[in-house]
């Protein structure tokens, strides 16, 4: 079964989603779900909570701030830090809510969010077990493998700018998400990221906008999830990598798993970044629901 729900953050902004319980009465174990960069639920987020919803879970899913159903300003802006105290936020509206086994809580989280539940599970002791799906593990060094060197300066420059513009008062600069050529400016510049987010947003989720501002790129120089890794423990962690990941490097993110400390586990998919959605979704969700069984049932 699945509701809609609305809860506020800290700070006050509104964040909507939806709430997925299990058959049968009672309190359930429950996972908090949001998802990657610019992302929105409707992007196969639904698939993976009904599949632990099937293996007994209730889930939270919502729509980070500023993107989608939730509210926030400006629009279309990720604040790493902000979407990972969001977090915490929805594992305290989560707790309370009446079907809630508030001492069974665990987060999932994939590709940028994959990075923020690292950083969660790390600081909020209430989640009881993490998966960590395609992560991003660096920030900067995700950036560098994905902009070549002789685009930082005018970046650099574009941001200099903005940062101008926006003390006038005048809107943020927006930059593409994705775009057809990978030469062209956008914050994911890779041909699978267009496919996905063009193909996904046509069939799934018409609210998905192809825009950040530009200071979310700043923003990301200084997200540094894996720096968290080895301070998750004695929380259970599942990492889900694809080893042919260009967009999260998969490289960073096993070398962070070898960071973290018992107890933990580690999911190689033979695909992409995106392949977990969809080609290889029985391959990512069924160890997370297993995962999930072990350490909240």
């Amino acid at each position: 079964m699945r509701t809609n729900i609305a809860f506020k953050a800290t700070d006050g902004t509104t964040l909507r989603g939806w709430h997925y319980l299990p058959d049968g009465a009672g309190k359930h174990p429950t996972i908090v779900m949001a998802h990657g960069f610019s992302a929105v639920k409707e992007m196969y987020l639904g698939k993976y909570a009904e599949a632990f919803a099937q293996a007994g879970f209730a889930s939270l899913v919502y729509d980070k701030r500023n993107f989608g159903a939730s509210d926030g300003e400006p629009r279309q802006e990720i604040d790493p830090w902000l979407q990972i105290r969001d977090y915490s936020d929805a594992i305290t509206f989560a707790r309370n809510l009446e079907q809630t086994d508030a001492d069974r809580i665990g987060i999932w989280g994939s590709s940028y969010s994959g990075g923020h539940v690292l950083a969660v599970a790390a600081i909020d002791r209430r989640v009881k077990c993490v998966v960590s799906q395609v992560p991003v593990i660096s920030g900067w060094q995700n950036f560098r493998r994905l902009v070549r060197a002789d685009f930082l300066a005018p970046l650099r420059a574009g941001l200099h700018a903005d940062r101008d513009s926006r003390a006038a008062g005048r809107p943020p600069a927006m930059l593409p998400v994705v775009a057809e050529d990978p030469m062209s400016p956008s914050a994911l510049p890779t041909a699978d990221s267009y496919n996905w987010f063009t193909t996904t947003a046509a069939a799934r989720a018409p609210a998905w906008r192809n825009e950040v501002t530009l200071r979310t790129i700043e923003y990301g120089f200084g997200y540094e999830p894996g720096a968290y890794i080895g301070l998750i423990s004695p929380t259970p962690l599942l990492m889900i990598v694809a080893v042919n990941d260009h967009l999260a490097v998969s490289d960073l993110a096993i070398t962070a798993y070898e960071r973290a400390r018992e107890p933990k586990q580690l999911v190689l998919l033979s695909g992409g970044h995106f392949d977990a959605y969809v080609e290889m979704f029985g391959q990512s969700a069924e160890p997370a629901c297993q995962w999930f069984r072990s350490y909240l049932r």
